[in-house]
């Protein structure tokens, strides 16, 4: 069985920048998305370069067996992941009380369950090639977010699970690091509604640079890497300021709504 690096929620932002970079390292590539023609036009300019051309799966990670596919289709193919990369996710603004709830729980199939099941799904490959598991997380990670509650959780659920893996298998040689990116200018922003405030706009970074953070850290068997200095910072300054004045900054709500409450 040929290794490969699996990445999730490859056809764009943070998730075609990282394929890039496993690539410009040498690593061969089995891409997934739901877009076949993003993944095949991001394949296409990697193999332009002379390096090998990825494998693409078009295939929606909310479906309930979409991991149990990807084992299929990649085995079937001979190919099994040394290293996985759970990208794949997306939010919602609003009162989590007034958002559809089936859309909220498909973001809790998507940016929760399909991470998990594929973060264990692959363990035994991974030992063998003494490789890893990078989680794309968030620096929301750190802390509740009224007006995207549900999101904001599922990044806290991501850090903790995979802090928690970090310990758990690295006996095995299996390194396992949380991303924590702030603000970056993607599809993600527009599909999540997300309008973000000017003075959030310093703590931005390019997908590119959050992408090559992440994989120096998952070389490094780092168990967190928050990317960018300014981000750092702030998740510093999160634990000295109390969770009651957190809710009230981070709130993602109009502001009529946040003075209701």
């Amino acid at each position: 069985m040929k290794p490969v690096v699996l990445i999730t929620g490859a056809s764009s932002g943070i998730g075609a920048a990282l394929a890039r970079v496993f690539a410009d390292n040498g690593h061969e590539l089995a891409l997934v998305a739901r877009r076949q023609d993003r993944l095949d036009a991001l394949a296409d300019s990697l193999a332009v370069t002379g390096r090998a051309r990825p494998a693409v799966l078009a295939l929606d990670l909310e479906r309930r067996d979409g991991a149990s596919a990807i084992a299929a289709e990649l085995s079937a193919r001979g190919l099994e992941p040394a290293i996985v990369v759970n990208n794949a996710g997306f939010g919602l603004t609003g009162a989590a009380a007034a958002l559809s709830r089936d859309e909220q729980l498909a973001m809790i199939d998507l940016n929760v369950r399909a991470l998990t099941e594929l973060s264990l799904m692959f363990v035994d490959s991974l030992a063998r090639h003494r490789g890893g598991v990078l989680n794309v997380a968030s620096v929301a990670a750190f802390l509740p977010g009224p007006g995207m509650a549900v999101y904001y959780a599922s990044k806290a659920y991501v850090l903790s699970f995979s802090e928690a893996l970090h310990r758990e298998l690295a006996g095995q040689g299996i390194r396992v690091t949380a991303l924590c990116p702030g603000p970056v200018l993607t599809e993600f922003q527009a599909r999540s509604g997300i309008d973000l405030d000017p003075a959030a706009r310093v703590l931005e970074l390019s997908a590119e640079r959050v992408a090559q953070i992440g994989y120096d850290a998952l070389m490094r068997g780092e168990r967190v890497a928050v990317a960018g200095i300014g981000n750092r910072i702030a998740v510093s300054l999160m634990h000295l300021v109390p969770n009651a004045l957190l809710l009230r900054l981070v709130d993602q709500r109009p502001r009529a709504l946040r003075n209701k409450h």
